[in-house]
């Protein structure tokens, strides 16, 4: 009788699952639980500032600010999605809200008449300008000002490794920029 070994990388997930225990450790439940509720709260509090001073979500916040930072303010559809880490769907109706508002503008890409342009408009980089100041002060006041110096490189190395995981292919800008 012939026995054909399986190199590690080949075995199913379910066997290094069924072999791991079903519970946190205390540790890892310590760790776990507030990592939840910050990922809860940090987000309302930053769409709650952005909603009331400048009328935009933080999605919308990111996908404004992405396209100013691009040649020419203006990006395809695609690598927006890609950029702020979005279904093509769910920013098509992003943009057409900020599109309504006067903020950004579709066109036909030149180069490809498949694909779609999107061009911030001078009223969509007024308002990204704006909205700015107040949103760094916000993220400083939650986050940065909570942490040391030490604790600062500590959460870029941690956040640097969960998005190695969860962003392999480093599709989002932010996967790319450390």
């Amino acid at each position: 009788m012939r026995v054909n070994y399986l190199e590690p990388s080949t075995i199913p997930r379910t066997i290094e699952f069924m072999s791991t225990p079903r519970s946190f450790t205390d540790e890892e439940r310590r760790t776990w639980a507030p990592l939840t509720a910050v990922f809860e709260l940090l987000p309302r509090q930053v769409d709650a500032q952005l909603l009331r001073d400048e009328e935009l979500t933080h999605f919308d916040y990111a996908t404004l600010s992405m396209i100013a930072l691009a040649d020419g303010r203006r990006m395809r559809m695609t690598e927006l999605a890609t950029g702020v880490n979005a279904t093509l769907s769910r920013l098509s109706h992003a943009i057409s809200r900020l599109e309504k508002r006067g903020l950004v503008r579709r066109t036909v890409t030149p180069d490809d008449a498949r694909a779609t342009t999107v061009q911030l408009t001078p009223n969509g980089h007024r308002k990204v300008i704006r909205a700015t100041p107040e949103h760094v002060r916000t993220v400083r006041s939650f986050v940065f000002d909570a942490l040391d110096a030490e604790q600062q490189r500590q959460l870029h190395d941690i956040t640097v490794a969960l998005l190695s995981r969860l962003d392999p292919e480093q599709r989002m800008l932010a996967s790319r920029m450390s």
